[in-house]
């Protein structure tokens, strides 16, 4: 059985944090044994990892401090543990996992990349360092590396990421979990104050640069002025009344009344699924996962073209320029206002495209793939 430790960055509830864990929940278990180390805390997601049955520890370094003790604490885990194979989650991670995992006389590395933004106006600088540190020592450290979406693997190669190593497998999607579900969506409809056949447009996602709630909120009230009965909801971490530059957005879009905002969410399918329209309007994603859960869900999405996006919508939803709001109104309001046949057309392709290239146990079988190959070619 392969010994596997995985590190990252930390365990709150993000895209990566999230993938990671649906990849613990249908990894092989008798092929694999997992070990999952978090840099930072423990966070919310380590209860669930935990609960599969599988170890969790946290160095308790401090996000964005250099921790000399805490890097040596990691070297020493990872001496004890002796994995066959190290598997680092974003930058830190990679950077300091990576590092150690050589010190402790492990070769089998792999990182992992999770971001296609690098943009100086999007990206802290100490993130960006830490992406040129680790473009300069790619030659050496993995011995491969896995992104999750072919446009971060070709901005990284940009960078000075060594193209050999790359490897592009996407997130993945549990076709169980998120699925058309009825009840769910009189349930969630019902929690708003709205009625059934009030149009849903949702956007999901944490309060963070990237995802451009601003910009949201400008297609938000551009389509209001053409569609006044639309009602908008939001779930995510800081998204609530008490975020100032949330509610000065909506406040300035003019759709106060007919915004929900609902914080952190652990019902996900249930919410994509009360949706009629899911909305991207990020900046910076390499695979955004709630293009996926909606589209699993039958709901079909207007995205920006950032990350591989595009490629994940295909030709079941709509995609605009980066930072065309005006675009992501006009998409919006294309896609509600289809007749409800060819919408639920739309919907049953969305979900069929998401089965084909992105669903769960494919997924995870490629990760096994990789980690086979890290052995094959580990130095």
């Amino acid at each position: 059985m392969r010994r596997i430790v995985f590190i990252i960055t930390g365990l709150s509830t993000g895209g990566a944090e999230m993938m990671l864990l649906k990849l613990l929940e249908h990894l092989d278990r008798q092929r694999f044994a997992p070990h999952v180390i978090s840099l930072t805390t423990l966070g919310e997601l380590a209860p669930r990892i935990a609960a599969l049955g599988i170890p969790v520890e946290a160095v308790g370094m401090k996000p964005g401090l250099p921790s000399p003790s805490g890097f040596f604490r990691l070297v020493q885990i990872l001496k004890r543990l002796n994995p066959d194979v190290v598997h680092t989650w974003m930058y830190h991670a990679d950077l300091l996992g990576g590092l150690a995992a050589r010190l402790a006389g492990i070769s089998a590395i792999g990182w992992g990349i999770r971001n296609s933004n690098l943009d100086k106006d999007k990206t802290k600088f100490s993130t960006r360092a830490v992406v040129g540190l680790c473009a300069s020592v790619s030659k050496w450290v993995p011995s491969r590396i896995l992104s999750c979406s072919e446009q971060a693997r070709q901005i990284h190669v940009a960078r000075g990421y060594v193209a050999e190593k790359m490897v592009v497998v996407p997130n993945g999607f549990d076709l169980t979990r998120f699925k058309p579900d009825t009840d769910a969506r009189h349930r969630i409809r019902a929690e708003l104050g709205i009625a059934e056949q009030t149009p849903l447009v949702g956007l999901i996602g944490r309060f963070d640069p990237q995802k451009n709630h601003a910009g949201f909120f400008e297609a938000a009230g551009a389509l209001h002025r053409h569609l006044p009965q639309v009602h908008f909801v939001l779930a995510g971490q800081g998204i609530d009344t008490s975020n100032a530059a949330l509610m000065q957005a909506i406040t300035r879009a003019g759709v106060l009344a007919n915004t929900h905002l609902l914080g952190l969410r652990s019902d996900m399918p249930g919410l994509m699924a009360a949706l009629d329209v899911l909305a991207s309007s990020s900046y910076g994603e390499a695979f955004p996962n709630v293009l996926g859960e909606a589209m699993a869900c039958g709901v079909p999405c207007a995205a920006t073209d950032v990350g591989d996006s595009a490629y994940i919508v295909g030709d079941t939803g709509r995609v605009v320029a980066s930072g065309d709001m005006t675009g992501l109104a006009a998409a919006l309001e294309e896609l509600l206002a289809l007749p409800p046949p060819e919408k639920a057309a739309l919907g049953e392709r969305a979900r069929a495209r998401v089965a084909e290239n992105f669903e769960i146990g494919g997924v995870v079988r490629r990760y096994e793939d990789f980690y086979e190959s890290l052995l094959a070619n580990a130095g």
